[in-house]
């Protein structure tokens, strides 16, 4: 109950909805059965917000753990009062549920230890309430030389390493020390000893400061690489080095007025030793964390629209694998994916051979009726299409179309052992050029064989939480899959075990009775697969399709269990299932109010009408390719002014990369991006968005490309982005990546 109610808080929805969805969660439901097929349950929340609530759920119930714990030890120490038993109950985060415990964790041996040992806590408490005295002249009582304390400054030096313990372990003080320090206190970074390198990636951050609670991911996780690869050292501190803030705040929480000069220099090394090193770790560790969940939410974001990236369709594709030396790998796929034929052609130098690769080409266009060419956009992509473009142009007979798409992770998926087991007497070369074509026919069902962290759309991707990401990612994959639905004949072992109810094993035996079986004929068959059973069915049948198959609606979203509910639609209209489906037009007239009935809720009957009037279409956006300016394919081609088309390959948090056909993207800066102040790139692009820019500057030197998609040459309306206060900003910094002053450097940020 405390978990469902702090979840209903906190995603602002009624609490009988989140009881609705645990149950669910916990009877193995999945996220996108849940969100489809179970509206009237949850109130129809969508797939965000349960994906919110199953994250949070994870970590709520993680803190219920620790704190039966806590209960339990505390309990069986005889140290849990009803005061404390109550705080720990009200802690609502990890944090004060730890900062509660400390001092009755059980500690390593230390000096504060070896004070009590040595019977000196009464000392310590004498000193407490006499902050003013000089403890000096109390401590030859408790002189123990078998303790090692022989003299009076023995002694007190014992009684200070237990009195910093104390001061330091106040869960109320560290709470308050906390807050003042995060809204406060300043990030500060300096270059390394020996590591001020001028050309340096970090160099904006040789000489910088920034409020710790306003740093920008982005930089943040620059700050964090650089501190991890020994260029740069940070400090996190008050402003103006003002320790006594920290000091202070601790003097008034123990309520120590006008401490004596022995209590004064305890309480200043309570702050430097003890509270000012914990406090920059924990504050370091929540901006990191903050920073990781930013990365990993551009990371999910980026996927998903690559994703969910238009498809070519199921049509006869030859995919090219550019290269130079080594030729250009040629793959013919027909349109199911299957490889048909393939071969190695050598248009480019040293061979230059181009007008034998073009009868080639010519030839398997031919022979397999070919309608597109995919070619990849590494080396050689632009020398490469210029070919695919003059078969066009000269063979217009063959109605073929070339496009240019990313082989981000083609590499990755052709080494692969999945690769090997699918094409196992194939070249690694010519399993990419299958995979280049692949992916031009239906992005999703390719990409989903190769670990998202290998796509490469990522900001700082291999400095997250790799675990945090995979589970982001993961879910992403999993939602779009879903999201557009499987064709249960065609689908690949890799693209089934990401539906609904389904995993690995399960995906595989799908396949396997598939091969031994032929075709599915119908959803119901697959209760025939081994150990699919009427759970999995659940779970899984709505976001399977069959083609032209036994049953009309197995090729919909309609889940089976809403069949009756079809057939009394399709009776209200005069017809059967199939004529209902072929003519959407019989819908109009009907009410969805009037099919409402037990185990059939409006949401649910609004969803079938929906899909009635286009049952199986495909959710995706219509495919266009982008169109590369002619002549234009090198970095020396582009000149300042020059507007061209390009396709977006990475969307970050300070701005978005194009990929403009020259080998090398260009960056937008989040304040080129349009003629209005934008907080978030997402708001007016997304990976894989065909768009139009213009360039600003050219570095070829360091292969940077600065462009523009505002209208406008005017500065962007709105407040820019602040990156240092006045009062922050040290003397003769430099700006950080992601300011205005700095969108060509923000590019070096890019991996």
């Amino acid at each position: 109950m405390r978990i469902a109610e702090q979840l209903a808080g906190e995603l602002n929805v009624g609490i009988n909805q989140i009881n609705a969805t645990l149950a669910l969660l916990d009877e193995g439901a999945s996220v996108p059965f849940i969100a489809r097929y179970r509206k009237e349950a949850t109130g129809a929340l969508d797939d965000t917000q349960l994906r919110q609530l199953h994250t949070r759920l994870g970590q709520l119930r993680e803190l219920e753990a620790r704190r039966d714990t806590i209960l339990s030890q505390l309990t069986d120490s005889g140290h849990l009062t009803d005061e404390l038993r109550g705080e720990l109950l009200a802690a609502d985060n990890r944090t004060r549920l730890e900062d509660l415990y400390a001092p009755y964790r059980p500690k390593r041996r230390n000096k504060a230890q070896e004070a009590r040992e040595a019977g000196l806590e009464p000392l310590a408490r004498q000193v407490l309430e006499h902050p003013e005295r000089d403890p000096a002249g109390r401590a030859g009582d408790y002189l123990s030389p078998e303790h090692g304390l022989d003299s009076p400054d023995a002694v007190l030096e014992s009684v200070r390493h237990l009195l910093i313990e104390q001061l330091s372990e106040s869960a109320d003080l560290l709470e308050t020390l906390r807050s003042r320090l995060w809204s406060q206190g300043e990030l500060s970074t300096r270059a390394s000893r020996g590591k001020a390198d001028p050309d340096s990636k970090f160099r904006d951050y040789f000489e910088y400061a920034e409020p710790i609670g306003r740093i920008p991911s982005h930089r943040a996780m620059a700050i964090l690489r650089g501190e991890q690869e020994g260029i740069l050292k940070y400090k996190l501190e008050f402003p103006d080095s003002d320790s006594t803030r920290g000091i202070d705040t601790v003097q008034r929480h123990w309520k120590l007025r006008a401490p004596g000069p022995w209590m004064q220099r305890t309480l200043e090394q309570a702050w430097s030793r003890k509270l000012q090193p914990q406090l920059e770790t924990e504050l370091v560790r929540r901006l990191r964390e903050a920073a990781e969940a930013a990365a990993i939410d551009v990371f999910a974001r980026n996927l998903n629209d690559l994703l969910l990236a238009p498809p070519a369709g199921g049509r006869a594709t030859v995919g090219l694998d550019p290269g130079l030396r080594t030729g250009v790998k040629v793959a013919v796929v027909d349109a199911t994916g299957r490889l048909l034929e393939h071969t190695t052609i050598y248009p480019h130098a040293p061979r230059k051979q181009w007008d034998a690769s073009l009868d080639q080409l010519r030839a398997l266009c031919r022979r397999h009726s070919v309608e597109l060419i995919a070619i990849g956009n590494g080396t050689a992509s632009r020398e490469t299409e210029q070919l695919a473009r003059e078969l066009s142009q000269k063979h217009p007979e063959l109605g073929v179309q070339p496009v240019v798409v990313s082989e981000a992770g083609a590499s990755v998926y052709s080494a692969s052992e999945l690769a090997a087991k699918e094409f196992p007497d194939l070249d690694v070369s010519i399993r990419g050029a299958v995979s280049i074509a692949r992916r031009l026919q239906d992005p999703l069902a390719e990409l989903v064989k190769i670990d998202p962290r290998s796509i490469g759309v990522g900001q700082y991707q291999h400095d997250v939480n790799q675990t945090q990401l995979s589970g982001a990612l993961d879910a992403v994959v999993e939602d779009c899959v879903n999201h557009v639905g499987v064709d249960l004949n065609t689908a690949s072992s890799p693209l089934l075990r990401h539906v609904s109810g389904l995993n690995t094993k399960l995906a595989d035996n799908i396949v396997e009775y598939r091969d031994e079986n032929g075709a599915f004929k119908n959803r119901r068959e697959l209760l025939k697969v081994k150990r699919l059973g009427p759970k999995a069915f659940e779970l899984s049948a709505g976001f399977l399709r069959i083609r032209d198959g036994e049953e009309p609606l197995d090729n919909s979203a309609v889940h089976p269990e809403s069949y009756p509910l079809v057939d009394r639609i399709a009776a209200a209209a005069g017809v059967d299932r199939s004529a209902l489906l072929a003519d959407a037009e019989r819908l109009n007239g009907l009410d969805p109010e009037h099919f409402v009935r037990e185990g059939f809720g409006l949401y649910t009957v609004k969803d079938v009408f929906t899909e009635l009037e286009k049952p199986g279409r495909d959710p995706r956006p219509e495919f266009r390719s982008v169109a590369f300016k002619e002549g234009v394919e090198t970095l020396g081609d582009l000149a300042p002014g020059m507007s061209l088309e390009g396709v977006v390959t990475n969307v970050t948090h300070f701005g978005a990369f194009v990929d403009i056909g020259v080998h090398q993207d260009g960056l937008v800066h989040i304040s080129e991006l349009a003629d209005r102040f934008i907080k978030d790139p997402h708001e007016v692009v997304s990976s894989g968005q065909i768009v139009q820019v213009r360039v600003l500057d050219v570095d070829e030197r360091r292969k940077r490309v600065s462009l523009s998609m505002r209208a406008q040459q005017t500065p962007p309306r709105g407040k820019p982005e602040r990156t240092q206060t006045a009062s922050s900003a040290k003397p003769g910094a430099q700006q950080p990546e992601g300011s205005l002053a700095a969108q060509l450097k923000a590019a070096g940020l890019r991996r």
